[in-house]
């Protein structure tokens, strides 16, 4: 017994490496989505002096890009169910590519548009489908970790198209933002190809009935065979096929994998469990972008600009530090996903992002309200937004995408996921495309005050809606939920754990 311990901690790094190697090159293509909102961040006042645009014109180009996601994301769960998780990951490079590239040589307003059309639907589709993929090819005791990893990119994308900015401004006019733009298209290449050496989705395979591939898939990525026979009886159990069942292939029904009669079961038909994990997967989405994250990341510099910080060259690397600190506190968190659970992270984080929120919101409308605003009021709404940024990547900013594609049971998970995404950026592409427009009828205070408000109604949805999922296979989270607030705090089985 003792050598078949050891033998099986001598296997564990081996398999642990090629989940989180896997897990990392899907999350990597949440990278294009953070580049496209921290380059814009800067690009934009070069944009608006070049093109010569309105403030609403500029607020619509930089929010637009979510509300095209929507398709991407819409058609993403249906194209993953039909090519499989790796190819659609493939294409969601493929597209932003094309877009990256017209942004890049866009020669007026229009173009512009239609470049961030094209980069929209597939950040759209790399936003739904890489936490998907990631949740189920990940083992339950590293799941929570791994499948915050797109968040993390997303992070590291942010940074990076901060750094562009700072790098890039000081070439000509019509040329700086140009360059910001069309360099994002160099990383989607290399993501693309790199993902065509990644195994499918175990669950996929299972799904479209190919048990033989199923199976040597999870013993690449699970800790021992014996754990990976485990996965594969629970993902046959939740797709209808007998454990008992060893053929390399066999038939599986249409309703089974094809996605039909899901969207019936979600809206029309559900049970009190699956009606459950539908409010908390919208629900937790909603919040995390109307809260204003997307306001605080995407318009840094005019917020640092009402906090009295007049120099473009200090705008840009106060806005690098904003990037910095999300990046680092966003690594921090991934490590206590696992250990400290979901829940408490949750409310945590919401509860930071209530408490700066309303501070910024006070000092900006001190500042306003002043002819010289005291030094430590600038000092006070400078450490509000990094320490907005930190309690955002804490929690919310990672565990959004963990929790949603955990929740959701394997018939459901695609287009599940992909509605909780659509909500998203549907939110996201409001915050964006309103944010100017808000702070000019409200001041740049009150509109900060507002999204305080939002985080506390945020943070009392979460403590009744969310219950803990951590350590719990992904097929059992189901039956978390629908049982009311007493299940909020389960605490996973020692067998779901390990």
């Amino acid at each position: 017994m003792t050598n078949l311990s050891g033998l099986e901690s001598q296997k564990k790094p081996k398999t642990n490496k090629f989940a989180y190697a896997c897990a990392v090159l899907a999350s990597m293509t949440s990278t294009i989505l953070g580049y496209d909102i921290g380059v814009m961040s800067g690009a934009a006042e070069l944009i608006q002096k070049d093109l010569k645009i309105t403030d609403v014109q500029l607020e619509i180009l930089l929010g637009i890009l979510n509300v095209y996601s929507l398709l991407g994301s819409a058609a993403a769960g249906r194209t993953s169910d039909w090519i499989g998780r790796r190819y659609t990951l493939v294409l969601a490079g493929a597209i932003f590519f094309a877009g990256a590239l017209l942004m890049g040589f866009s020669t007026n307003y229009v173009f512009l548009m239609f470049g961030r059309f094209v980069a929209g639907i597939g950040v759209g589709y790399a936003m739904m489908i890489a936490p998907v993929y990631t949740a189920e090819i990940s083992p339950a005791a590293s799941r929570g970790f791994l499948s915050s990893l797109p968040e993390v990119f997303i992070n590291v994308g942010i940074l990076l198209g901060y750094v562009s900015n700072f790098a890039f401004s000081s070439l000509p006019l019509d040329v700086n933002w140009r360059v910001m733009l069309g360099i994002a298209a160099i990383p989607s290449v290399f993501l693309a190809v790199g993902v065509l050496y990644m195994p499918e989705s175990p669950r996929w395979l299972v799904l479209q009935g190919r048990l033989g591939e199923a199976k040597k898939v999870l013993e690449r990525v699970s800790t021992s065979n014996e754990e990976a026979q485990e996965r594969l009886d629970d993902i046959k159990e939740a797709a209808g096929i007998p454990k008992d069942c060893n053929d390399e292939m066999v038939t599986i029904e249409k309703k089974n994998s094809g996605g039909h009669g899901v969207w019936k079961e979600l809206f029309i038909h559900p049970t009190p469990a699956v009606r459950h994990i539908l409010i908390a997967g919208v629900g937790i989405h909603f919040f995390q972008q109307a809260s204003g994250i997307d306001s605080v990341v995407l318009y840094s510099p005019k917020i640092f600009e009402k906090a009295g910080i007049q120099s473009h060259s200090k705008k840009l690397l106060m806005t690098v530090a904003v990037g910095f600190i999300k990046t680092v506190s966003i690594l921090i968190a991934t490590f206590f996903l696992d250990k400290v659970g979901r829940r408490p992270l949750i409310l945590f984080s919401m509860g930071g992002m209530v408490v700066t929120l309303l501070v910024l919101g006070t000092g900006l409308t001190i500042i306003d309200q002043s002819t010289t605003p005291e030094t430590f009021v600038i000092v006070l709404c400078v450490l509000s937004v990094f320490l907005f940024v930190t309690s955002f990547s804490m929690g919310m900013g990672p565990i959004v995408w963990v929790y949603v594609s955990e929740i959701f049971p394997l018939r459901l998970r695609a287009q599940g996921s992909s509605l909780g995404v659509g909500v998203n950026r549907l939110m996201s592409g409001i915050i964006s495309m309103t944010f100017i427009s808000l702070y000019k009828a409200i001041t740049i205070g009150g509109a900060f005050l507002l999204y305080g408000c939002v985080a506390v109604i945020a943070w009392i949805f979460f403590y009744y809606m969310c219950p803990e999922t951590k350590g719990t296979k992904l097929e059992e989270i189901e039956e978390l939920f629908g049982k009311g607030r007493k299940n909020t705090d389960n605490k996973a089985a020692p067998a779901d754990s390990s």
